[in-house]
């Protein structure tokens, strides 16, 4: 019987825009994140897909509370973690931890490699240092380098390779799920390959739960058991990721599926350009946000905001005209 691990319940994450020099006052919302909710089981990946700026990154950093969210619920094997206290959190972050997306920024450039992945082990106090040592040996030959590297610093490793690090740092006080943050989008494409077949590799070796926050849907297609769209704040269609890529069902899905290239130049592909700019999410449009770009949009649209809804088994669509 699957177990949901995480679940995500209309998580919201607003950012103030303040203005002023004597009386520093608000004068608008950046409406990152705006009303969410989905669910992860346990050993599985979910694939969090969209254009930049769409509320991916945020979302995960709310799911860590790397920021605090305005609203909603994040409940984590059935606890509420919005609700925790610093100290309680800081214990919580054993079980969740993140790669991030710059293998370059993430990588403290004073630390040798060994002192970078025992270092949270240190802070959770697990294990003895000849322990850690030997944990820090076992992690680098996992990930595909070598022990002896431990002794070496950020700068004398390429890109593929500090991202190899950074996923042995997550991994050293073995968590439940990991968020990853466009982990492979700074990595050249043969490297990205490589990345995504370790995280593969790993997930079943240690049963991990990941999120995978990506903008490039082919390279999320290989990695994700489910794939949730977001456009401007908003999931707008949440599917197995088989049925997703077969038969996308939202305007703004097909649109993205239609631009992945073909490895083929004899086979032409239609493609769905969209109109116009993304709308701003200080200012987004009233009804549903991508109304202004959507080639279906009727008057409706323009009014009322769409309910994320099953439409076929397991295959949720936040869209008012999917017979149009």
């Amino acid at each position: 019987m699957s177990q949901v691990i995480l679940e995500v319940k209309n998580l919201k994450k607003h950012f103030p825009i303040k203005k002023g020099i004597i009386s520093y006052k608000q004068v608008g919302t950046v409406k990152a994140v705006d009303d969410i909710s989905f669910t992860l089981e346990k050993g599985e990946t979910l694939g969090l897909v969209g254009e930049s700026g769409c509320g991916k990154s945020t979302t995960g950093r709310c799911i860590l509370r790397l920021l605090e969210p305005t609203a909603g619920q994040i409940i984590f094997n059935g606890q509420d973690i919005t609700k925790l206290d610093k100290s309680k959190m800081r214990l919580l972050r054993k079980d969740i931890q993140i790669i991030f997306q710059d293998p370059y920024a993430s990588l403290n450039p004073r630390l040798t490699v060994g002192d970078m992945i025992a270092e949270p082990m240190r802070n959770f106090k697990i294990g003895t240092k000849k322990t850690q040592e030997k944990r820090v040996r076992e992690l680098l030959e996992i990930v595909g380098l070598s022990a002896y590297h431990a002794s070496r610093y950020p700068h004398e490793f390429s890109g593929g390779q500090r991202q190899r690090i950074g996923i042995a740092r997550a991994l050293s006080v073995d968590p439940q799920l990991i968020v990853c943050d466009e982990p492979v989008s700074a990595l050249d494409v043969s490297i990205q390959a490589q990345v995504i077949n370790l995280l593969k590799d790993l997930q079943k070796e240690f049963n991990l739960t990941l999120l995978f926050i990506a903008h490039d849907l082919s390279v999320v297609k290989h990695i994700s058991d489910r794939v949730a769209v977001m456009y401007l704040g908003k999931i707008v269609e949440l599917a197995n990721y088989k049925n997703l890529y077969r038969e996308p069902m939202h305007p703004y899905s097909q649109a993205l599926l239609s631009a992945i290239p073909i490895p083929n130049p004899k086979l032409k592909k239609s493609r769905i350009i969209l109109e116009g700019d993304v709308p701003s999410p200080t200012n987004p449009p009233s009804g549903c946000n991508f109304h202004t770009r959507c080639p279906k949009a009727t008057d409706i649209c323009k009014v009322e905001s769409p309910v994320l809804k099953e439409k076929k088994v397991s295959h949720l669509v936040a869209c008012h005209n999917l017979d149009n």
